[in-house]
């Protein structure tokens, strides 16, 4: 069932409205995109054809459901990046329909959705399962669905969390490995002790931006933050004054 005019588009009537022929001409030359051919029934909303990328920008779509999951996974089988940032989704469910039928995704931006009261199980972050760089800015998502992403994500490399209004941040039950990246600025992390926690939670961390946080002091010495952040090669804190390498 479509999603009403009032709850928002779903992924496949915003893709079909953008990627038509009309709206989007097919150019050639390599890595510039393929011509899709539907092979859905009669009445299917999908154009002749489709000339779609295999990095997809549907933001600020007014998109809240995924739509038909077949036709997601007929059209989008190529697609690598998906910026669905500045939407309605307020479900991971709606959101891993979409991501669970685009199998070689590596890049999902989500920023500017509202998910700060949606839940989200083990089950569903698997979907994520081969995204490396995942964008929550402005979300404002938990700590809980941080971890659970972490716990589910073998390959996540890098992780933006700006602009979610932490003031704390909570310890995961597990470390997780894979992380290069942290990207957490704008928030509001006063106090260095909540910073440090980031060394368990990511050991292979190498660069942390922290700007515009206005943290109060670094408490500790090299040597320490060389044992609590091992692989860390620079960490922005901007808003305190300092950047600093190692």
């Amino acid at each position: 069932m479509e999603a009403s005019e009032t709850e928002g588009r779903t992924f496949m009537q915003a893709i079909c409205e953008k990627y038509s022929p009309e709206n989007f001409p097919c150019r050639r030359g390599p890595g510039m995109g393929v011509v899709v051919v539907p092979s859905g029934p009669q009445g299917s909303p999908m154009k002749d054809r489709l000339n779609m990328p295999s990095v997809l920008v549907l933001n600020g779509c007014g998109i809240s459901h995924a739509g038909e999951q077949g036709e997601i996974s007929a059209f989008c089988a190529h697609v690598v990046e998906l910026d669905l940032s500045h939407n309605k989704f307020q479900n991971w469910h709606e959101i891993s329909k979409i991501v669970s039928n685009v199998p070689n995704l590596e890049f999902l931006n989500l920023s500017s959705n509202q998910l700060r009261d949606a839940a989200l199980d083990s089950d569903c972050a698997k979907a994520f399962s081969s995204i490396r760089r995942l964008v929550l800015n402005n979300t404002q998502v938990s700590w809980d669905t941080v971890h659970t992403f972490s716990q589910e994500m073998p390959e996540l490399e890098e992780l933006f969390l700006c602009l979610n209004e932490y003031t704390t941040v909570t310890l995961a039950a597990m470390p997780c490995p894979t992380l290069r990246l942290l990207h957490i600025t704008d928030n509001n992390l006063h106090d260095w002790s909540e910073v440090r926690k980031f060394g368990s939670m990511f050991p292979a961390l190498d660069t942390l931006i922290m700007a515009n946080n206005n943290l109060n002091s670094i408490q500790d010495s090299g040597e320490i933050l060389r044992r609590l952040f091992p692989n860390l090669r620079s960490i922005n804190l901007h808003n305190a004054g300092t950047t600093i390498s190692k």
